[in-house]
């Protein structure tokens, strides 16, 4: 049986849990909005005894913390603010990535928008993230709050439906009065404790990966392609190759394979080349998934692919298994006659490198070294370690994505009165922190709106 029937299961019981839970405690539950809080006692005491044990540790480390907020808000900011702009000036972005570029993180994201890119996303693995992400974002706030002698009224939970939220509840009134940079090291600790957490876990990924995980496969991107002269054109037609609809050219009494957005970007730019697939073996054949098998040869690394093909010479025909799906369970077998070029066996695929900025490269060469991306990696723990590694990526993902997120200027978020804070501190002046947080707020928001409505135009409409 497939584990998100389980999964399924396990939601509705933790629904019924949770519904009965509200109904036998609903005299100690208070609304705020939409979400039911539930307050408790529990973990308060850890809180103090932390906040004195390492009272000595914490101290310094506040200037740590405050420069991580400043840091993740300024990287976070630019980081918008570029993909942003990508996102809206790109013909084809927004229906390439199927779901919206803001949308919250819910149980089967993935299933939902069939986002392939993406490992399955349980109601399991979301109950285990959050209390991952919010048990130490929280107590964070508290500890740091304890620090500076705030005293915190409670700790409990918040529940909409059959999704769960942590909070802590320091005194309000208190932590207005303390000094500027205490509020700062208070609200930024959250999103400090996040990004620990992500190097805690990652490098528990990155122990696991290299036990439980073999190199089993290769995965390419592109066919091979070849820059055509609009000029030199003497054929075109649409052609169908399984259910994909091309557009065929013949140009020097060669055949080549194109799409018609392609041919509309060459004409907006007034280009005077076509980038075409070639006539390639492997795109003759529409070779798809990560290649496993040539001729019964195991194929585990680039090196391994590229001398089994040169092992052959042109005119040869080979037998290429791959294995496809998200779960690669799936089986696929091509006969294929490889072609010549350059006097040697081809078959007519490659790798195409994301472009990406050089910030961002370090940090892909970095994921790079634990998993390269396009090597396929066969557990040897099968489906139990193929979960387990899923929830790993996860933990790591949405626990640097809550630190940066959280760290937005933005009114709903800890950024945003980090945001306030900071402009109040540097003039001096109430007016002129509220008005900067409005603008900072609804810019953001003004901007969010934006790419919703560049994602239902190009998905609805």
């Amino acid at each position: 049986m497939s584990f998100i029937i389980y999964d399924v299961i396990f939601l509705i019981l933790f629904t019924l849990i949770t519904a009965l839970f509200l109904y036998t405690k609903r005299q100690n539950l208070k609304r705020e909005g939409l979400l039911y809080l539930y307050r408790t006692s529990i973990g308060l005491k850890i809180i103090d005894w932390t906040s004195k044990k390492f009272s000595k540790i914490l101290r310094p480390m506040q200037y740590l913390v405050v420069t991580s907020g400043y840091l993740l808000m300024g990287f976070m900011v630019w980081a918008l603010i570029k993909l942003s702009y990508v996102y809206l000036t790109s013909p084809t972005l927004a229906r390439e990535l199927k779901a919206p570029i803001i949308f919250p993180l819910i149980p089967y994201l993935p299933e939902l928008f069939k986002l392939d890119f993406l490992p399955p996303f349980y109601f399991t693995y979301w109950i285990i993230v959050i209390a991952i992400i919010a048990i130490p974002h929280e107590f964070a706030h508290g500890i740091f709050a304890r620090l500076h002698n705030i005293k915190v009224h409670s700790t409990g939970f918040g529940f909409l439906g059959p999704f769960l939220a942590a909070f802590v509840e320091p005194d309000e009134k208190q932590v207005q009065k303390t000094k500027n940079f205490a509020q700062l090291s208070i609200l930024a600790s959250g999103t400090f404790a996040n990004v620990l957490m992500t190097i805690l876990f990652g490098l528990v990924f990155w122990l696991f990966f290299a036990m439980a995980f073999t190199p089993a496969g290769v995965y390419f991107n592109a066919y091979a392609t070849s820059p055509v002269n609009i000029s030199e054109v003497s054929f075109i037609d649409n052609v169908t190759l399984e259910n994909l609809t091309l557009v065929k050219i013949v140009a020097n009494n060669q055949t080549y394979f194109t799409d018609q957005i392609v041919i509309n970007l060459s004409k907006s730019n007034a280009s005077f080349y076509i980038l075409a697939y070639d006539d390639s073996p492997a795109f003759a054949a529409l070779l798809s998934g990560a290649i496993t098998e040539i001729n019964g040869q195991k194929i585990n690394s680039f090196d391994s692919l590229k001398e089994s093909i040169q092992s052959h010479s042109p005119g040869d025909e080979v037998i290429v298994k791959t294995l496809v799906g998200n779960r690669k369970k799936e089986v696929r077998e091509y006969n294929i006659t490889l072609s010549e070029k350059d006097g040697k066996a081809f078959l007519g695929i490659g790798i195409a490198p994301p472009q990406r900025s050089r910030l961002l490269g370090v940090f892909y060469d970095q994921i790079a070294k634990i998993s390269d991306p396009f090597i396929y990696y066969q557990s040897a723990w099968g489906d139990f370690g193929i979960f387990i590694k899923d929830l790993l990526w996860w933990i790591v993902l949405i626990n640097i994505g809550v630190a940066l997120t959280n760290m937005l200027p933005l009114g709903i978020f800890d950024g945003g009165r980090f945001f306030y804070i900071t402009v109040f501190a540097l003039t001096k002046k109430q007016k002129v922190a509220e008005k900067a947080f409005k603008i900072s707020t609804y810019t953001l928001l003004a901007l969010v709106a934006v790419l919703m409505i560049k994602w239902f135009i190009v998905i609805f409409l």
